[in-house]
């Protein structure tokens, strides 16, 4: 160890790492809340099993990528600083499994199941942690490049571009190659809407994600000295931009309403550390208005059935978060300085290359070799009966 960590630390970290724990059952309420019934459980399921799958992936291969850390030591001096060293494994853990979290929402109700849990081992395991490894811990030089050529390296405090734009891209490349769901868009060009199934578990996801996240981003400081209150008004600030201007340009509806919260906190990530309040509630506007337009635009007009929009969600407005720093965090805007906007067009687009690439090939090698697509009759019946054999509210029950 190069450093002294306190108890108060490893407190301060275990803290958002629960937070964030927490957040995956936003995730999956989220989802139960879109999907038709004959998928809620599937939702379900597959965040659960996936934050397991990924918890391994990331211990024994991911972890090692990124950081080059693993844990093959013995207990005693893994304990050392009272192991701090494990609580940031479990901490940045929950941002990994972030990844397939993000993904489950665009593939739902036509994924097989145990392809999209290889799927998320390798992803965890591999190609989220490679540009992690880039973008927080100066891996193949590009930080100090950055540094040299535009006196600031890339900066992504809390993950709008390394956790968000990263699944969202993911995701798109996962969408593109499964195809829309049976009966989604006609031939003849015509779109059938798929509406939610549960508005009130959609609104308790958005609102467990709203309040994880400020876990994920003000805990991203990692340690207890390094709290800034700015954090935590700027996340309040994105999330109320999104919020308001979804309710305007969604028109009262309740699915932009509750997802413009999430954009702004995806967009606010980045530069959540170095803003002004007042900019961060414009990047949460403009994530808001992006989320609403864009998930428009490609449900209705590109016919790409990302079911819960999390290309648009995660994918645009992350790539916008990681953008915004470069502008709102300047002094000239009342920033903190200390960034480049070339350096964040860079890492960003760096990050959609690495992601959209690597989702690409993960899901293309699947599809090609055990499939990823459950067949036509599956589909019909549902996930929840296809694969678990059962249904999150039974029409009938056997008495005895």
């Amino acid at each position: 160890m190069d450093h002294s960590y306190s108890a108060q630390d490893v407190l301060f970290i275990l803290l958002g790492a629960i937070m964030i724990l927490a957040m995956h059952a936003g995730f999956a309420f989220l989802e139960l809340g879109t999907v038709r019934r004959k998928n809620q459980v599937n939702a379900l399921v597959k965040i659960l099993t996936d934050f397991a799958v990924s918890a391994l992936a990331y211990f024994f291969i991911g972890y090692s990528v990124a950081y080059g850390v693993n844990f093959f030591a013995s207990a005693q001096e893994m304990t050392t600083n009272h192991g701090y060293d494990l609580v940031k494994f479990f901490f940045l853990l929950t941002f990994a499994a972030a990844i397939p979290a993000i993904v489950s929402g665009g593939i739902a109700e036509r994924a097989r199941f145990h392809p999209q849990t290889l799927a998320t081992c390798i992803l965890v395991g591999l190609v989220y942690p490679f540009f992690e490894g880039i973008a927080w811990n100066g891996h193949f030089g590009l930080q100090d490049w950055l540094q040299q050529q535009f006196g600031a390296t890339f900066h992504d405090f809390a993950g709008s571009v390394v956790v968000h734009a990263v699944g969202g891209w993911i995701g798109l490349a996962a969408v593109l190659h499964l195809g829309a769901r049976k009966g989604r868009y006609s031939r003849e060009g015509h779109v059938a809407a798929h509406p939610p199934s549960s508005i009130p578990f959609l609104a308790l996801g958005a609102w467990i994600l709203i309040v994880g996240w400020f876990g994920f981003n003000v805990m991203s400081a990692q340690k207890i000295e390094g709290i800034s209150g700015l954090v935590a008004m700027n996340s309040l600030m994105a999330m109320v931009g999104g919020t308001l201007v979804a309710m305007v340009m969604g028109k009262n509806d309740p699915g932009f309403i509750h997802n413009g919260p999430l954009a702004g906190l995806v967009a606010v990530c980045a530069g959540s550390d170095i803003m002004h309040p007042i900019g961060a509630l414009v990047v949460g506007s403009v994530a808001g208005a992006i989320f609403v337009w864009m998930f428009t635009v490609t449900q209705n007009r590109w016919k790409i059935d990302d079911v819960l929009g999390v290309w648009p969600l995660h994918g645009i407005c992350g790539v916008w978060g990681g953008l915004a720093a470069g502008i709102f965090g300047q002094q000239a805007l009342g920033g903190l300085g200390n960034v480049s906007l070339m350096a964040q067009l860079i890492g960003t687009g760096l990050g959609v290359v690495i992601a959209f690439f690597g989702g690409y090939v993960v899901y293309g090698v699947l599809k090609k070799t055990i499939g990823i697509r459950l067949d036509e009759e599956e589909e019909f019946n549902g996930a929840d009966l296809s694969i678990h054999r059962i249904t999150a509210t039974p029409e009938r029950e056997t008495h005895f």
